[in-house]
């Protein structure tokens, strides 16, 4: 396995949970299957029981710092 990927462990599927977290920021977190939207102790990315799940909430980690550092940031003037 390359470094770019997760080392995936055997998880019992059981024990999971929705990410609280993506399900709020996510507007299509409902047509996710069910392996992507679960977690397993905290709402983390880390903690998705996924690939696919701890790279869509990255993702929206990202959009939020984005949104919060744009609207802490004033906007430069284009001076020439």
């Amino acid at each position: 396995m390359d470094l770019y990927h997760r080392q995936i462990q055997r998880r019992d599927s059981r024990a999971g949970r929705d990410c609280k977290f993506c399900s709020q920021f996510d507007p299509e977190f409902s047509k996710r299957s069910p392996i992507d939207r679960w977690v397993e102790v905290e709402d983390s990315a880390t903690s998705h029981l996924s690939e696919n799940g701890h790279v869509q909430h990255r993702l929206f980690e990202i959009a939020r710092k984005r949104a919060l550092t744009s609207s802490i940031v004033p906007s430069l003037v284009k001076s020439a």
